[in-house]
């Protein structure tokens, strides 16, 4: 499946309604990239205006899996599509939820950050924030292969998924000796502590992601199998 495969349907009104349905779903996408980035600086820089802003822009996401998933059954319903076209609806119906969760994930780091108002910073912002980078790149690279339709590009953000586990546990690590140092930054240390724990599970929605959109190209379920498994069956031939 590639971008001019998707061009080519006998109804011109179905083909224009399923590219739609795709750039809404990048649409939502782009906000939630932009919650996490702007969560990410809250957090960092103690911008509580911020951190607020995040917090009350989380309605937009939810208002948006709303309208597609209610186009996604509409155009179930009407079209009854059939093949690599059921297959993208099916991806799109699959993904919106875990960009919404990705959203809860961001709004949940802010709320950290207006827990932490005051707080002074602290040398650990510096290894959550380049977690933050590295797993805000796994969004991103996510969207972007769901736009490419490029399954390699959704394999190298899965195997990127590792290297977030390990660099999460090295920053509890951090947190944990800090904590253990000084027990005046507890409540601070917990806050970085359940923001990295957030930050894991973007990026494995991330990973969701990339495994539905396996499943529109290839039309194989790669989803509770083993990274190399799931590399086996994306390059196989449909």
């Amino acid at each position: 499946m590639n971008e001019e495969e998707l061009q080519h349907h006998i109804s011109q009104q179905f083909n224009i309604e399923l590219r739609e349905l795709r750039n809404q779903v990048l649409g939502m996408g782009g906000l939630v990239e932009e919650q996490l980035t702007n969560a990410l600086i809250a957090l960092t820089t103690n911008d509580q205006q911020l951190a607020k802003r995040v917090y009350s822009n989380d309605y937009k996401i939810n208002a948006l899996e709303v309208a597609i998933d209610e186009e996604s059954t509409r155009i179930l319903a009407r079209r009854q599509p059939t093949a690599s076209d059921l297959r993208l609806v099916m991806a799109v119906v699959k993904a919106i939820p875990e960009l919404e969760r990705i959203g809860d994930q961001a709004e949940r780091i802010a709320h950290m950050a207006l827990q932490m108002s005051g707080e002074p910073q602290a040398k650990h912002f510096v290894a959550v924030n380049h977690l933050g980078e590295h797993v805000r790149q796994m969004l991103h690279d996510a969207l972007d292969a769901f736009a490419r339709i490029d399954v390699e590009m959704a394999l190298q953000v899965m195997r990127e998924d590792q290297k977030v586990d390990h660099e999460s546990d090295s920053v509890y690590r951090q947190l944990i000796t800090y904590m253990m140092e000084d027990a005046r930054a507890i409540p601070m240390a917990l806050n970085i502590m359940w923001s990295a724990r957030a930050l894991e599970r973007v990026a494995a929605h991330s990973c969701n992601i990339c495994e539905y959109l396996i499943y529109f190209v290839r039309g194989k379920d790669v989803r509770h199998i083993s990274l190399e498994q799931v590399e086996q069956r994306a390059r196989q031939a449909r």
